[in-house]
Formats: structure tokens, C-alpha cells, sequence
């Protein structure tokens, strides 16, 4: 890769350090600008009090959103991978798993009804798509679902159908990777051609948070803890043109006393 370029990604992940830093802090979200491209990211979670050593139930939202400075098709992301803070735990003991080939050609309240025990979260997608009278919006519900494990490891299955120019679903499995230090957790996300190549990803939102009973116990499928007053999340986009925007979101948590 061209120093020019590698001095340029340098300086995408410093920006976006920066700003979410201070989006952190402030409770707002995150700006980042790169030539023609504007990426908005912000997330969230309740409660925001919790222990310091002990692991207790969690609902955490992330939101982010796509564009160009000149109005035209954003150029198309086509990874996504976010670590978890180590004081996050993730739990799918005894929830049921639903298989992407399972969903792979069902619409959003049909999947949502075939695996109804399996869904860990929900949401919403929208892409902007290229024709020839113009651009156009697609969206789309997201139903985030407990996956069947990838090579031994825990998965997730993002599921949505889009109608616009024409129907397309997708199921997408997606590995999650337990990590040592800093992060726990590592979620890569790859993510298909929208439209044949003609549609860009432009927005995602997602709420994620289930509790369930298994084995006689009260369960969450996300847990976390605050020892050191910080939860983080770090997120690396990847798009078509091989621009890469990478950096941390830094959100405060309050330690409860005596726990």
C-alpha cells in the first residue's frame, strides 16, 4: 500500500479516536469525514449503574449511518468487525440456535416465527441502491438471532429481506470470537452485495438483550460488570474503494458500591 494511503488511514483511525472520545464524554455520537464519505456512529446501554465485580443483566443498543458529502451512492462497507469490552459476558447457554440456511428464504415475520426462541435482538437496515431513474431507499426490519457454533465458537444470524428494486434476503452468519485483554469478544461481520453490487449499506440500527430461564436459572444472553468505571467498543469498517476507518467508542459506567 502507498505511504500516502497508509498516512491517510493513520490519520481516519486518529480522527475517529478523537471524536469518539469526546462522543464518549459528552453522550453524542461520532463524526467521521474521509473524502466523499460521512460515517455517524453512536451506541448506548442500560442500566448504567452496575457492579464492579459481579456480572448482571445488560441491553445495549449501536447505531450507525452511511453517506456522501455530494448526495450520490456511498461507497459500499463490506466488513465490520467490533470488539467488546472485557467487562462485557456473553451467555447462550441453553437458548435455542437458528441455522442461516433455515431463514435463507423466509421473510422477516416468517423467520421471526420459525425461530422465535432463538432471537437475541432487533432492529433495523436501510441501503441506498443505484438505478437508472435515480437513487432509491431500501429497508428493512433486522432480527438478530443465537446461530448454531462456528468451529467450536458461539455465532449470531442477521437476518432481513429488502423488496426494493426486487425482493433479496439475507442470513448472515456471524462469528464471535472470544479474545484475552482488553476486549473480550470480537464480531466480524461480512456483509453481501445489496442489489447486485448497485446498493450501498446507509443505516443500521440494533437493540440487543434477551433474558430467558434455562436449567431452572435466570439468564441474560448479555451480561456486564464496570470495574474500572469504562465500557468500550472498538469497530473497524472496511469499504469497497479499501478505505478503513478503525477506532474506540468509550462509554462510563457507574460501579456500585460493596458489589
Amino acid at each position: 500500500m502507498p505511504r500516502v494511503r497508509l498516512r491517510r488511514l493513520a490519520l481516519v483511525a486518529a480522527a475517529l479516536l478523537a471524536l469518539v472520545a469526546a462522543a464518549g464524554a459528552s453522550g453524542r455520537g461520532a463524526l467521521v469525514e474521509v473524502d466523499n464519505l460521512v460515517l455517524r456512529a453512536d451506541g448506548a446501554f442500560e442500566p448504567r449503574k452496575l457492579p464492579r465485580s459481579t456480572f448482571v443483566p445488560l441491553e445495549f443498543e449501536g447505531r450507525a449511518s452511511i453517506s456522501s458529502r455530494d448526495g450520490t451512492r456511498p461507497v459500499a462497507l463490506r466488513q465490520l468487525i467490533v470488539d467488546f469490552d472485557h467487562d462485557g459476558r456473553l451467555s447462550a447457554q441453553g437458548l435455542p440456535t437458528c441455522p442461516a440456511e433455515r431463514i435463507a428464504n423466509a421473510g422477516v415475520d416468517e423467520a421471526r416465527q420459525l425461530c422465535q426462541g432463538a432471537i437475541v435482538g432487533k432492529g433495523q437496515i436501510s441501503a441506498v441502491i443505484s438505478l437508472s431513474t435515480g437513487l432509491i431507499e431500501a429497508t428493512s426490519p433486522l432480527t438478530i438471532f443465537n446461530g448454531p457454533p462456528i468451529e467450536g465458537r458461539p455465532s449470531a444470524v442477521l437476518h432481513a429481506q429488502t423488496t426494493e428494486p426486487g425482493t433479496q434476503t439475507f442470513a448472515i452468519p456471524v462469528p464471535i470470537e472470544k479474545r484475552r485483554g482488553e476486549y473480550r469478544y470480537r464480531v466480524t461481520i461480512d456483509l453481501p452485495l445489496i442489489a447486485a453490487g448497485l446498493g450501498s449499506l446507509s443505516r443500521i440500527e440494533v437493540q440487543v438483550g434477551r433474558r430467558y430461564r434455562s436449567g431452572g436459572k435466570a439468564r441474560s444472553y448479555v451480561s456486564a460488570r464496570c470495574s474500572d468505571n469504562l465500557l468500550r467498543t472498538h469497530g473497524r469498517f472496511t469499504f469497497e474503494d479499501d478505505t478503513v476507518i478503525d477506532g474506540g467508542v468509550t462509554k462510563f459506567c457507574y460501579s456500585l458500591p460493596g458489589r
